[in-house]
């Protein structure tokens, strides 16, 4: 195999309409109706924040569950080191650079204690910001199969109405539409921020948010045993609280999940770090147990990752970096996938897979194509996750303003503001052992394949919001 061939990325497009319409799953070809989609993201989990990837102390016994369940991925990777782009390729498939969500919708005068009235907010990028109508979205896809879709949590892809979930497929929606908040007012920097559909909402102010957002799923499945569904769950946990007031608070967490740490200091920002996740670990479980009652379990994918690497109070051991890092620590994530009778449990895979991979992977598994002539940058994953076949994926790309960074089989080139290098992923997963100078051929091209990458995304049918065109 040539050189070019060898290190070619994976890329998939499928040029055929939809399949389908409206309730054309209700019943498949062997009779059993077709698999329901359980996605939960996590917001700023560390890469050891559960019990099943090593962490010592944290409690998670229910996604400790999930896991031996299913198979648990340990070089899965996002596709941005913070929260908007990655969802936004989450749900599209795509690069960030190629959907036209690369960077975040933020009001940035809020590290400066700026506190927004309603009329300022209204006209700033946080606000105006938000991903391409153009782009087609998972749930919008599976809608022309019958599926009927919910999300409750962190939406981040945008806050006008044409942005909004319910016009971007989804059939409910109950959250928060920017990038985080306090987790009992509600509010971002002081400006509510909870809406119900389209609509703002302080029905619930003083309620802990991961409890709301467990309430909704857990309505959400009551109301849809009976027919496929998708159940997207972004949960803000474990992310920092969003308020002006100093010292920030960090994460925050009821006080009976804190007390559950009885040997730490209940003040700790890794304490409440800890007690966010085990609350929200709690949620994921009554949602197991749920399908588990109603005898869905076998016939629902389950799939669980960390939008990006931790941040502040996690752990990312042995990783090197945290969240907004092109190191390890900013893009390499915990992620489970159970599926009874498909997925093998109590497995572990080590295969190169991304969050670009689910998309396509939700689609096969329902039977579903994507729009005519979109292109996805991910594949089906699930022979893999089976233990088939090896990953066909062997390049991944990623930038944030001028930090950037790749990874091409083993290799994984570094260039950013919080350090630069060339590793070799196999023998150094913590990044320590910068190999430019020995190896200045395999810099060499790792940078061209970077720069044959950008040349590709350039080339792109523009998306806005930030491409100039």
């Amino acid at each position: 195999m040539n050189d070019s061939r060898c290190w070619r990325r994976v890329l998939v497009v499928l040029a055929i309409g939809f399949a389908g319409g409206p309730g054309v799953l209700a019943e498949n070809a062997s009779g059993r109706r077709p698999p329901s989609i359980l996605l939960i993201v996590s917001d700023d989990q560390g890469y050891r924040d559960l019990g099943c990837y090593g962490g010592p102390e944290i409690k998670t016994p229910h996604l400790d569950r999930l896991a031996a369940g299913g198979v648990r991925l340990t070089s899965f990777y996002v596709t941005w080191p913070a929260c908007t782009p990655s969802r936004g390729s989450l749900l599209t498939g795509r690069y960030p650079q190629r959907n036209g969500t690369y960077d975040m919708f933020r009001n940035d005068l809020v590290d400066f204690d700026v506190k927004y009235d309603a009329g300022r907010y209204a006209v700033s990028p946080e606000m105006i910001g938000g991903m391409d109508v153009r782009e087609v979205l998972l749930p919008r896809v599976l809608k022309t199969a019958g599926y009927t879709s919910g999300i409750f949590g962190k939406w981040d892809l945008g806050q006008l109405r044409r942005f909004l979930p319910l016009q971007r497929g989804f059939d409910t929606f109950y959250g928060f539409t920017n990038p985080g908040i306090d987790y009992w007012t509600h509010e971002r920097y002081g400006v509510p921020s909870m809406r119900r559909g389209n609509d703002p909402t302080t029905a619930d102010k003083g309620t802990y948010a991961t409890h709301l957002f467990r309430r909704e799923a857990v309505r959400f499945l009551k109301q849809n045993k009976d027919r496929p569904f998708f159940l997207y769950l972004p949960f803000n946990a474990p992310h920092g609280a969003s308020n002006l007031q100093r010292p920030r608070p960090g994460v925050q967490a009821p006080d009976k999940y804190i007390q559950m740490y009885p040997g730490c200091d209940p003040k700790s920002k890794r304490t409440r770090f800890m007690a966010a996740v085990t609350c929200m670990d709690e949620a994921i479980g009554e949602l197991l147990d749920r399908l588990d009652a109603t005898g869905l379990a076998d016939e629902t994918l389950v799939i669980f990752f960390s939008d990006n690497g931790g941040g502040g109070g996690s752990d990312n051991k042995p990783l090197r970096g945290r969240k907004g890092q092109m190191f390890e620590g900013g893009v390499r994530v915990p992620c489970i996938v159970r599926w009874p009778g498909r997925i093998p449990g109590r497995t572990v895979c080590d295969e190169f897979l991304t969050s670009l991979e689910i998309f396509p992977t939700v689609l096969k598994a329902i039977g579903v194509e994507p729009q005519r002539g979109v292109a996805l940058d991910g594949f089906d994953m699930m022979p893999v996750l089976q233990g088939k076949a090896k990953s066909p994926r062997t390049e991944m790309y990623w930038q944030r303003q001028d930090d950037k960074a790749a990874r091409v089989g083993p290799y994984k080139w570094v260039d950013s503001k919080k350090g630069k290098g060339l590793f070799d992923l196999s023998k150094d997963i913590g990044e320590r052992r910068d190999l430019s100078e020995q190896r200045p051929e395999l810099l060499a091209r790792l940078q061209a394949r970077f720069a044959a990458w950008k040349k590709e995304m350039n080339a792109c049918e523009p998306r806005r919001p930030f491409k100039d065109y």
